[in-house]
């Protein structure tokens, strides 16, 4: 089947869906693909050419730049479907903006709104059988950018090719995980490019995290790269502290992602009348609040895990037990932002987008 939507948008529909070789009860985080994929590409000066295709394998030259000088961005968005059988973007908008933001620091053009959005959106529409009712059910969806043009002469492209991925997920994580805090490694530097979506940035992650691994820890809260005294993120997330009844974040930087878990999650809290503080916290302080009592919890926040609560973090070769909490604060923020993302409460934000 094939036809033209908007006069730009062009259509070819698999033969047959492979949705009934999946288990979605036992899923794999981002290993399983959706029948159809958006594909766009960029030459001569523009953006051209919009289409859905089948889920495939692409053709590449090999000295495509994307290879070479890693000019690469992505981003990473769900899809929500409530219990009447609607389907829902969250904060579609902040993501369009945040991968152009990303691109430009790569030095990589600018992806059209109207492509994006009705690209993404027929895209959903396609592979709709894909989303699944039910807390914790969604459409991991990845939008991404690679430079194409074959050439190994270190500069950008001129050539890119901006696609959409969609993946069934269920929960990211499972349980609570153990930190290492980073005193030697960095996640990224001031001037650099950390607050960007790049394939780089999470290339740079892998060795010190699994560094982290042998000494029986999942992950990493990095420090700051020049005198690694303050927190800054955790893994792929954003990270909060809970010290008494205060939430504390770092803010954001160039070195630090401005996630949209992190700032809706901000967001509610403040509505809510609970004491956020966002600022930069010290590694010392933090010590001093487990020491002492005070720190109540630790968790991460992001696309794909939502919340993470963290129950152990090590420092200086010591590790730091935190206590279980009844009334957790990354449990109720966890709840209340997901009501919100499978249409179970009133969003008076604004932030659900019905596709």
């Amino acid at each position: 089947m094939k036809n033209i939507i908007s006069q730009t948008l062009e259509i070819n529909t698999v033969k047959e869906s492979k949705i009934g070789q999946v288990d979605f009860e036992n899923l794999n985080f981002g290993k399983i693909f959706t029948d159809h994929m958006f594909v766009c590409d960029y030459a001569n000066g523009e953006w051209q050419n919009p289409k859905i295709v089948p889920y495939g394998p692409l053709t590449l030259d090999p000295s495509a730049r994307v290879f070479h000088y890693g000019q690469a961005v992505f981003e990473g968005m769900k899809a929500y479907k409530d219990d009447n059988g609607d389907t829902f973007l969250f904060r579609p908008d902040e993501n369009f903006k945040r991968i152009n933001k990303s691109a430009e620091r790569l030095a990589i053009p600018e992806f059209p709104e109207d492509y994006f959005f009705e690209g993404l959106k027929t895209l959903l529409k396609l592979d709709n059988e894909w989303i699944k009712s039910g807390f914790g059910n969604s459409l991991y969806i990845r939008p991404f950018v690679i430079a194409t043009q074959a050439s190994v002469s270190a500069s950008e492209a001129d050539e890119y090719k901006f696609m959409i991925i969609c993946s069934p997920a269920q929960s990211y994580y499972s349980g609570d995980v153990s930190v290492l805090v980073a005193e030697k490694f960095s996640r990224s530097a001031s001037g650099g490019f950390g607050y960007a979506k790049a394939a780089g940035n999470y290339a740079g992650q892998f060795y010190p995290t699994n560094l982290a691994k042998k000494e029986g820890y999942q992950q990493i809260i990095w420090t700051d790269s020049n005198t690694h005294e303050y927190m800054e993120e955790a893994g792929t997330m954003n990270v909060f502290f809970r010290v008494n009844d205060t939430l504390l974040t770092a803010p954001v930087s160039d070195r630090i992602l401005d996630g949209i878990t992190r700032k809706s999650l901000i967001a509610i809290a403040e509505k809510e009348g609970y004491k956020v503080e966002v600022r930069p916290v010290k590694v010392s302080e933090i010590v001093e609040a487990a020491k002492n009592g005070s720190l109540k919890e630790i968790f991460g926040a992001g696309t794909a895990a939502v919340v993470s609560p963290i129950k152990a973090f090590g420092y200086q070769g010591k590790n730091y037990e935190l206590a279980k909490q009844e009334n957790s604060y990354a449990a109720y923020f966890k709840k209340a932002l997901m009501d919100i993302q499978y249409n179970k409460s009133e969003d008076s934000f604004g932030w659900r987008y019905k596709v």
